[in-house]
């Protein structure tokens, strides 16, 4: 069902490509968008080493919202900061791709769920242990949050030069 990679000298391993989800800020979710163009956005996520599944949240509205609900495969691509070796300018960079199922939860109707995948967003990026439980206070009516369950994980390790 999924390609073997090409490339597969240059393949990292599992535990690698979760290290690399777990440390990256930011990736690209791509999503079948109108009319057959692809959308593709970036997003700030949370990959959850208890259940295997990456989180992210957003509006209760949007493109977004729009494209998963037609269609609830995705991809989601992160990468490392990289690295040089020596004198070299050329960066070594650990990306990952991911393909899988998304959905949705809203927090009227999971406020727990909700909750549970905020707390983990906020503590990837703040040590504040309140920050998430006074964000869902002033906004938690609004916020959807988004569950990929893993359907297919591959990595490598790329030298731009």
């Amino acid at each position: 069902m999924f390609r073997k990679m090409r490339r597969f000298k240059q393949q990292i391993t599992d535990a690698e490509c979760v290290e690399v989800l777990k440390g990256a800020k930011r990736g690209v979710l791509s999503v079948f968008g109108e009319d057959g163009y692809p959308y593709g956005l970036p997003v700030s996520h949370w990959y959850n080493e208890e259940d295997g599944k990456l989180y992210f949240h957003g509006a209760k509205v949007g493109h977004k919202v729009d494209a998963i609900n037609a269609n609830n495969k995705v991809s989601f691509c992160a990468m490392d900061e990289g690295y040089t070796e020596g004198d070299d300018w050329a960066l070594n960079i650990k990306s990952v791709i991911i393909f899988g199922t998304i959905r949705s939860f809203l927090y009227e109707e999971e406020p727990e769920k909700v909750r549970e995948i905020c707390i983990g967003l906020s503590a990837k990026f703040t040590d504040d242990p309140n920050y998430a439980d006074d964000e869902i206070a002033k906004v938690g009516k609004n916020v959807r949050c988004f569950e990929i369950t893993i359907d297919h994980m591959t990595g490598k390790l790329v030298n731009e030069a």
